[in-house]
């Protein structure tokens, strides 16, 4: 299956006013590393059923890159990157529906470090929760991957800044989570042999691409002519302004189109990928 890639971004407007997004506890185990909640809520998700998922192949050397999952079920799967605007009515939104997503976060996005993006920045709750935010949704359900330290674009970077890059980013998601990732993404789509190298090297255990990208208001960018959901379709979303309005049509949309949201991590154990 060929790979069309896309950046996924786009300019966002003015943010509706929202209650402050929810402190989440610090509590920490030996060595700093605050720890992961003892049970989280049960996602309303799709889960694979007995031999719906085809084999992921892997590589003999480096990680899988997938972009679709390889189910005829029509299923498709949320995921959103960077960071940078921490909307509550977001958060709010996939606790209180059980919204199966999974994030993959930037540090520099997470913490509000620089300037933000055109496309993901400028709202007005950019940085407001940082790493507590990602807790929350953390105990939302939502698994914290990894999306690199600064957002390069990887294929102008050797091997040791790339590995430096995805390394960096997996232990620091492990000390402020507790769990440390097992799924990247790497920025603009861009990555090359020595990423899925050091993507192994790092205990990941896929590099994550798209089938579609999120735009705002909701309006899904398609990869394919016929500009429709396929079953197995992986969402790009972005942390922007007014997310929490742009989620909920989304959300809506997929329904009505008489799709499921997928739990991501159990649909990869089903082909084949040791994802935790």
């Amino acid at each position: 299956m060929g790979l069309i890639l896309a950046a996924g971004c786009a300019e966002g407007g003015a943010t509706q006013a929202e209650p402050k997004a929810p402190a989440t506890s610090r509590s920490s185990s030996p060595g700093g590393a605050r720890s992961a909640p003892a049970a989280s809520p049960t996602p309303r998700a799709a889960l694979p059923r007995p031999g719906e998922v085809e084999r992921i192949p892997k590589p003999a050397n480096g990680v899988p890159v997938i972009s679709m999952i390889p189910t005829k079920r029509k299923v498709v799967f949320l995921t959103i990157d960077d960071g940078w605007e921490q909307d509550p009515g977001f958060l709010k939104q996939v606790r209180d529906e059980g919204i199966p997503i999974t994030v993959f976060a930037m540090r520099d996005a997470v913490e509000a470090k620089g300037s933000p993006d055109a496309a993901s920045g400028g709202g007005r709750y950019t940085g407001a929760g940082q790493w507590d935010y990602f807790r929350a949704l953390r105990d939302a359900g939502a698994p914290i991957e990894s999306h690199t330290f600064t957002h390069p674009n990887l294929r102008t970077l050797g091997y040791d800044r790339q590995k430096a890059e995805i390394c960096g980013m997996s232990t620091l998601i492990r000390k402020e989570t507790g769990r440390r990732p097992t799924l990247f993404r790497p920025p603009f789509g861009n990555y090359n042999a020595a990423t899925s190298q050091a993507a192994m090297e790092c205990g990941l255990k896929a590099i994550m691409m798209w089938s579609a990208t999120v735009q705002p208001e909701g309006k899904i960018a398609y990869q394919v002519p016929d500009k429709q959901l396929r079953p197995g379709d992986i969402l790009l979303l972005h942390f922007r302004p007014n997310l929490s309005r742009d989620f909920r049509i989304l959300v809506k949309k997929i329904k009505r189109r008489g799709f499921e949201l997928g739990d991501l991590h159990a649909y990869l154990k089903a082909g084949g990928v040791p994802v935790s």
